[in-house]
């Protein structure tokens, strides 16, 4: 360990519960609006703006803010800025629930984004300071489950919640339950969670911050409501406009002293090819969710709740597998990354006839195999990762999984899922989705190899000139 890397500060299992727990309060909130916005409509009177923005603003303002309060955990605390965040969360839950008109419910969500976008890269970045080895594994494995299926199971959850109606309330439930959870953990977190170090430079890089925001927010909007209104000139103007002003973001945080995002995380051998498989695989995953749970509703006439609970075979094989693969030789922990998106491809592909011909056992068994896939594909690839970049870069890395695991999952919508509805028919449309992501997980494929064999190259010579991480 070198001397300008800070030390591991000890992450407790009822510290890591409390971390986990407040991801899976932001990672499913997206999904669970989503299936309630009908009922919204209905009791709110929104119109069609407002509710895009009721599930598109929480992804715009977290996509936005993600990467500058990442860098905030390192000037004031990753416990504080985690803390402060999940207060902003709860409150602001609180508002949506309670929200008595659409204007209220939009500016509920955005406050709900500033909180998550607070809390959120403080996760990964408290697991890679607070654990080592293989007890880091395991909670990435724990980590990445939350992560990939905050999604799936916010849909179940979404579904449950404005079924059951609970207390004649409808769709605010879905809001009220943060409030109870998000208060327990506040009254945990001071007494759980590592207290940690802040950089000695507190300087935040407000230029870049601006054009982050810029760059972040263009490629956002193009890409959350490019395709509902046909992809027209301005959608592409602003997503070129976006990757520009990125660039050139790129640029200037490469010539400050103080950089927003600290680049030099991409140098180390394997991190950039291991980051592009973690944004293929997500990437994928969306598309997969989008699709099939459009395909299942529409294409076979199956009600949202029961396309929801279809997806919990994928989420066992997910589970089965991010929780063991950290027992595993480390021969086999090298081999997942490489093995998972292959199967994960494979099992799509089988599993499109299984949906047509209706056979439920038959497409549950693939399902999970897909899961498993998935888990392969997405956890053992990030802890690899974050070892390799080392702790020194522990708020770089979370900025960056975080960041592109949000951009992996609406591109992967946005062009998959396009493509998907381009097919017109929603029972055999699938069809037309399917063949480029299995396409783009065999691209996955070699981004892991390419990671693993650097990882592998780098602990031959750390033990050839007797140093390590």
């Amino acid at each position: 360990m070198t001397p300008s890397t800070p030390r591991p500060r000890a992450l407790s299992g009822g510290g890591l519960a409390v971390l986990l727990v407040g991801q899976a309060m932001a990672s499913m909130d997206a999904s669970i609006t989503a299936v309630a916005v009908p009922t919204i409509r209905a009791d709110l009177g929104a119109g069609d703006a407002a509710v895009q923005l009721v599930v598109a603003g929480y992804v715009l303002t977290m996509g936005v803010l993600v990467v500058t309060c990442a860098r905030l955990g390192d000037l004031v605390g990753h416990r504080r800025a985690f803390l402060a965040g999940l207060a902003g969360f709860t409150a602001a839950s609180l508002l949506c629930g309670l929200a008595p008109n659409a204007g209220a419910l939009v500016a509920g969500r955005i406050l709900q984004a500033c909180g998550g976008a607070l809390m959120v890269p403080q996760v990964m970045s408290l697991i890679q300071l607070g654990r080592a080895g293989r007890s880091r594994e395991r909670a990435f494995g724990l980590y990445s489950t939350v992560l990939a299926l905050g999604v799936a199971l916010g849909q179940v959850a979404g579904g449950l919640v404005v079924s059951a109606d609970l207390a004649g309330l409808g769709w605010r439930p879905a809001f009220l339950v943060n409030v109870p959870v998000g208060l327990v953990l506040l009254c945990l977190g001071p007494r759980l969670l590592p207290a940690g170090t802040r950089a000695a430079d507190r300087r935040l890089d407000l230029p870049g911050a601006v054009v982050l925001a810029a760059g972040m927010g263009a490629v956002l909007v193009a890409l959350v409501f490019g395709r509902e209104y046909s992809w027209g000139p301005w959608a592409w103007g602003c997503a070129g406009a976006g990757v520009a002003v990125l660039a050139f973001f790129v640029r200037h945080e490469r010539r400050t002293e103080r950089p927003l995002l600290d680049l030099d995380v991409l140098r180390p051998p394997g991190v950039k090819p291991g980051l592009a498989a973690c944004f293929t695989v997500m990437g994928c995953y969306s598309a997969f969710l989008f699709t099939l749970t459009l395909h299942l509703q529409d294409g076979l006439g199956w009600s949202p709740l029961a396309a929801g609970t279809a997806f919990v075979p994928y989420a066992a094989g997910f589970a089965a597998l991010s929780l063991c693969w950290a027992r595993l030789p480390e021969r086999a922990r090298r081999a997942l990354p490489v093995l998972g998106p292959p199967a994960f491809a494979v099992a799509l592909v089988a599993l499109l006839p299984l949906t047509h011909d209706g056979r439920p056992p038959a497409a549950s068994a693939v399902l999970a195999v897909a899961g498993c896939g998935h888990a392969a594909g997405y956890g053992p690839l990030i802890a690899r990762v974050a070892a390799l970049a080392g702790s020194r870069h522990a708020s770089a890395v979370s900025a960056l999984n975080t960041t592109g695991s949000m951009l992996a999952t609406t591109l992967g919508v946005a062009a998959l899922g396009g493509v998907f509805l381009a097919a017109g028919d929603t029972r055999t449309g699938l069809t037309a989705a399917s063949v480029p992501t299995a396409g783009l997980l065999l691209v996955a494929t070699g981004c892991a190899a390419a990671s693993v064999s650097a990882a592998r190259r780098r602990d031959r010579g750390s033990r050839l000139s007797g140093t390590g991480s």
